[in-house]
This record gives structure tokens, sequence and C-alpha cells, in this order.
């Protein structure tokens, strides 16, 4: 039998050995997560766009992962984002449909489709009350892309070199601008010019652009453009850019649900700073900016404009049922937020 003397003389010899074997094991450590991110943003835009979003998420991420985050054109073209993203050579991209030309039915409505919104507000709207998320996920995940959330930016208005006072001032402009956004305008004389986002304020003082129909006025101060362009025009051709985070899916499906959750919270951050630094700036820049003067097409006149936009919706409506699903929605959700007056819509 073991007496107690013998088991605490034999407890002590083994108690050092456990230990050491104990402390002598190595710890299996979990290899870090690291993403490449790209955006469509230079980097004067990127500091507001999406930087501080993606600095937060690294540091309540610590030691799981790390987003790296690349500016336009950095590690692709812009244009060439979603193919690099669909193969995994990039992780994730901020971008519109529109830009990084997504083989998709609902890559026409991304970044400005013709007042398909009026406020920044109506686009989150859209998406999370209306049905254009599960449209949008459908497309993007026959492709092995996830469309992880939509947010509105700024609405889109012309700078530009020389005045526009009417619909005539327009033709002949070459003007950098989105895909869809210069399809529409083309029609009222606009030439669309498509550069590299980088070259754009030097094509500008060369004279190979005679505006740029690519934001509102916080943008063309943020980057430089107010420095190039003498004039501003009110009206716009939409309300608000819609523009998502997509990622390679099957990069984010293999991410832990409390990453998936961070990531979703961090790309709420970013709607939410975009939502007032832009809704902010729009209105002080209009005011106190000093760079741009500003003008405007007479309501009865910019009506021709509004009025083609409709007849716009029905041509891309007739493109497919996916795209007809979209414009429906559109239609009824302009018709329902004019019956809502204001503050929703004015007459």
């Amino acid at each position: 039998m073991t007496t107690r003397r013998k088991f605490l003389t034999t407890a002590a010899v083994a108690a050092p050995v456990a230990a050491a074997t104990t402390f002598a094991t190595p710890a299996i450590a979990q290899s870090k997560i690291r993403w490449r991110m790209q955006t469509y943003a230079g980097p004067a835009l990127a500091e507001h766009v999406i930087k501080p979003a993606i600095d937060s998420f690294n540091k309540v991420a610590g030691d799981d992962m790390e987003i790296e985050l690349f500016f336009a054109d950095q590690l692709v073209p812009t244009g060439e984002l979603f193919r690099a993203m669909q193969k995994g050579t990039i992780d994730a991209v901020q971008s519109d449909d529109d830009s990084m030309a997504s083989p998709t039915e609902v890559t026409v409505f991304g970044g400005y489709f013709p007042f398909a919104s009026r406020y920044s507000l109506d686009i989150p709207v859209l998406f999370n009350q209306y049905g254009l998320n599960e449209i949008w996920d459908a497309e993007y995940s026959k492709l092995g892309v996830k469309h992880l959330s939509a947010g509105a930016w700024d609405p889109c208005h012309f700078a530009t070199k020389d005045p526009i006072n009417s619909l005539a001032d327009l033709k002949g402009k070459r003007v950098f601008t989105f895909p869809t956004a210069g399809r529409f305008m083309s029609q009222f004389g606009v030439v669309p010019v498509t550069l590299p986002w980088e070259d754009i304020e030097v094509a500008v003082q060369t004279g190979e652009l005679d505006g740029i129909a690519w934001s509102g006025i916080t943008e063309d101060y943020t980057v430089g453009w107010a420095d190039v362009t003498n004039y501003f025009l009110t009206n716009n051709v939409s309300g608000a850019w819609a523009g998502s985070f997509f990622a390679n899916m099957d990069r984010y499906n293999e991410l832990p649900d409390h990453l998936k959750e961070l990531l979703k919270l961090t790309m709420d951050s970013s709607h939410y700073y975009r939502q007032w630094w832009y809704w902010g700036g729009e209105a002080a820049l209009r005011v106190n900016g000093t760079k741009m003067k500003l003008t405007t097409i007479p309501d009865e006149e910019w009506a021709q404009v509004e009025a083609a936009a409709w007849k716009f919706w029905d041509e891309i409506a007739q493109e497919s049922e996916t795209k007809a699903k979209v414009v429906n929605i559109f239609k009824q959700y302009n018709t329902e937020m004019q019956k809502a007056g204001r503050p929703y819509r004015y007459s």
C-alpha cells in the first residue's frame, strides 16, 4: 500500500517533470488572417470614404486579422477590380458595380443611375427595405463574389472650366464620368471620357477634359479638382452614388463568425461617416467655398433631363428580367417618396 509519506515523495519528484512537460510543449499559434482590399478612391478621398473604418477594423481585430488597404489603381486598374477579386488576386473591394465592370445584371445600377435617388439616405433604404440587397446577393453569388454591404456617397454634379447655364452649354463637353451616367448624358451632347483616376486633374489642366461629373462639391475640394475647374453646376444627375463592399466568396466564407460580424460593423461605420461628411460638405462648400462659382440650369429646362431619365429606365428594364425588377423597385420607391411629401420629396 502507498503510504502518505511515499506518495508525497513520489509526487514531489513527478511534479517538476509534469510541469516541465507542460511548459515545454509549444503553443500552437493561430496564423493571422490577412486580406488585401482595393478601393476605387485615390489617397485623398480614401482618407474619408474608407481608411478610418479599415484602421478601426485592424485595431479591434488585433492578432486575428489585418486588412491591407490599397488605393485606386494601385494593384490593378479599377476596371479590372472584379476579375481580380473573383480570381482571389485581391480579397476585397470597395467600388460601385459600374466602375469595376462587374459581369452582372445589376452593374448598370451601380455608381450614378440617373435620378434613381434624390438623397443619400435613399440608397440604404432601397437596399435594406426595398429588396435590392437580395437581388445583389443573388447576382454576385453566381460568380463567386460576396456582396457585403451597399451604401451612399455624394450626388453627381458637373464641375467645369466654362460655365454651364443651359443644356446647350453641355454639348461637346468632354467629361470624365461613370459609364452609365455618361451613356445617359450623351444624349444631351456630353462626350464621356474614361481615364485613370489619378490622371483627371492633369487632363483638365491640359484641355483633354472640359469637366468632371464624378462627384459632388465635397470631393471636388478634397481631391483637388476645385483647383482646376471654375464652375459647379447645382443641378445633379443623381442624388447619391451607390457603392458597395465586396469580397472573394471563398475568402469570406473562411472567416470565423466574430470577424464577419466585425467586418459588418466596420462597413456600417464607413457608411455612417460618409452620410454626415458628404451631407455637411455639400452645403458648406456651396455657401462658403471660394474656388468655384455656382451655376444653375433653370428648372423648366432641367425637367427635360429628368423626363429623359424615366425613359432611360424603361430602356434598361427591357434588357432583362432582373433589370426590370430593379427598375420597378426604383419606380415604386420614388412614387411612394413623392406621395410621402416633405421632407422625403419636394414637388
